[in-house]
Formats: structure tokens, sequence, C-alpha cells
């Protein structure tokens, strides 16, 4: 432990040590992160996380999901109310399945294995990313979007299988909070929550771009697929925009689509700190991310023969 904090101490005083070098060539990948989350994150997802934390504390997802009671009891091993959070971490994307598992272990909906499970195929990416800024807007082809999400979508739902038998000891199985959900809201505390959740969002993402251009001079040793692809495993935005431009759209739409399915370090941490009461090891969470990404990259590989 003591050599893994050496470790992580020196790596921090030469990132500072750069900084200070070179500070105007930070600031600038700061205000790039800042304006990536401004302009693709913050207006897709706070308005989710506002009416999500909304509908839980009502107690109107356990209802809505009743018919789903059985099938996901039975092929997931969760509660029912795991098809609501699904549904949503599709729609909305990163981090908003993570904020939701997390808000309902605090409820006492859900218990902690509820939540480990649930995580294995409830942390998604959206259709507003995956489809129109990197689709239309990166690739400047549609298509490629759609194959992602669809690739995507189904990942989840097999890697959820992979994970259904997660055991966690019942001494510690239990929800954090046992009462009743209150029917009684207050919209001053969602929104303040929902707040501070993406303005840490938005800080993350500010300083994976600045760790991104501290490790440009490695990066920049190789060819551009590899150094894209290293990028978007560190941050999923920047990544993409560079894996869009590669000649060959089949490779470069198969490594999109496995580093937006796995996440990228920057929303692992994002969601690792949403995550944080549900006490979340890190190394389960990289792994299932790991997993599906591997599984999307196959079906991914499979849609591009068939439309390419």
């Amino acid at each position: 432990m003591k050599k893994i904090n050496l470790i992580f101490t020196a790596i921090l005083v030469i990132i500072i040590a750069m900084i200070i070098s070179s500070p105007a060539k930070f600031i600038n990948s700061a205000l790039n992160g800042l304006s990536a989350w401004t302009f693709k994150i913050l207006p897709s997802v706070l308005p989710f996380m506002i009416f999500t934390k909304l509908l839980t504390q009502l107690g109107i997802i356990e209802r809505c999901c009743q018919v789903f009671n059985k099938p996901f009891k039975k092929i997931y091993g969760t509660t029912p109310v795991s098809a609501y959070v699904f549904l949503m971490s599709i729609l909305s994307g990163y981090p908003v399945g993570s904020k939701m598992i997390a808000d309902l272990y605090e409820n006492g909906t859900i218990t902690r294995q509820d939540a480990y499970r649930m995580s294995s195929f409830c942390s998604n990416s959206g259709p507003m990313f995956i489809v129109g800024s990197v689709g239309a807007q990166m690739f400047l082809n549609p298509i490629v979007g759609y194959i992602i999400l669809i690739s995507h979508i189904i990942s989840a739902l097999v890697n959820g299988l992979i994970y259904r038998k997660i055991k966690v000891p019942e001494e510690i199985n239990l929800p954090m909070n046992n009462k009743e959900v209150s029917k009684e809201i207050n919209i001053g505390e969602i929104v303040l929550s929902s707040v501070q959740s993406i303005l840490s969002v938005g800080a993350i993402v500010a300083v994976f771009f600045i760790i991104i251009e501290c490790l440009m001079p490695i990066f920049n040793l190789f060819n551009p697929t590899l150094r894209g692809f290293m990028e978007a495993v560190i941050e999923i935005t920047k990544g993409c925009i560079d894996l869009s431009k590669l000649s060959d759209i089949k490779l470069a739409t198969i490594l999109s689509c496995f580093v937006i399915t796995f996440g990228g370090f920057s929303t692992i941490i994002q969601s690792i700190a949403l995550l944080k009461k549900v006490k979340m090891p890190i190394w389960l969470f990289t792994i299932q991310k790991l997993t599906q990404a591997l599984i999307s990259s196959i079906i991914c590989f499979l849609l591009c023969l068939i439309c390419f």
C-alpha cells in the first residue's frame, strides 16, 4: 500500500510540475474539457438527474415497473425497479444510471446486492451522445451512431446476465434506509443534489483533459489509431473526436463502440463518485464495464460487416 501511495504521489508531483512549467497550455486543456462538459453533457444529463430524482422520491417507479417484476427478477436476479433504471440510463446516458442506483439505495428501495448487479447493465451512454454527437457530428454519418447504439444496448442486456449471481454477505446487504419512501418532496434539495452531482462530473472531465495533455508526449509516439484509442480510454469525448478522423470507418466504429461502452476512466470515476454510498468496489465496476465493452465490440463488428 505504501508503494502504491508513493507511485501515486510521484505521478501527482510530475503532473503539477508540468502544469507549472506550461500553465497556459494546461489552462486551455481545462477549458476544452469544461467546454465539452458544458455543450455535450450538461444539457442532456442535468434535466434527467432532476426528473429521475423526483420520480424516485415519489415512489412512482416501483408502481410503473410491476409488469417487469417476474422477468427481471428471473433474468437478472434484481428487483423490478432495475427495468426502469436500465431504461433511463439508456435514454439519458452517463452517469444517470449510477446516480439512480445510488438514490434508490439511499432511499431503501434496493439492497447493496441489487446495486452491484444493476450496475452491470444500468451504466450506459445515451442516444443523444452516441447518435447525435459521435455519429452525426464527429463521424458525419448517423449510421455509425445507430450501429454503436444497438451494440451498446444489446451488450448491456447480455452483460447483466454475467453478473446476475453476484453475492453480498447478508450482514451488509441491507438498504441504507429501511423507512418507507416519503411522497413529500423538496424541490430545492433535489435541484441542489443534482447540480452538485453534475458539477462533480464537470470537474472530473476537466481534470482528465489535463491528464491527456500531460500524456500527449507519450501518445504522440504512436500512430493515430492507437493514439486516439488511448485518449478515448481515458476520456471518451476527446478520444472519439480523434477516432472519427481515421480513414478506416469500420475500425474507427468498432474502437469507438468499445470506448463508449467502457466509458473511459473519466466516466468510471464519475460513476464511482456517485456510487460512493453503495460502496461499489472500483475493481468490480471496472471489470463490469470492460466485459460489456468487449461484448459490444463483437456485436459492432458483426453489424459493420452487414452495413459497410
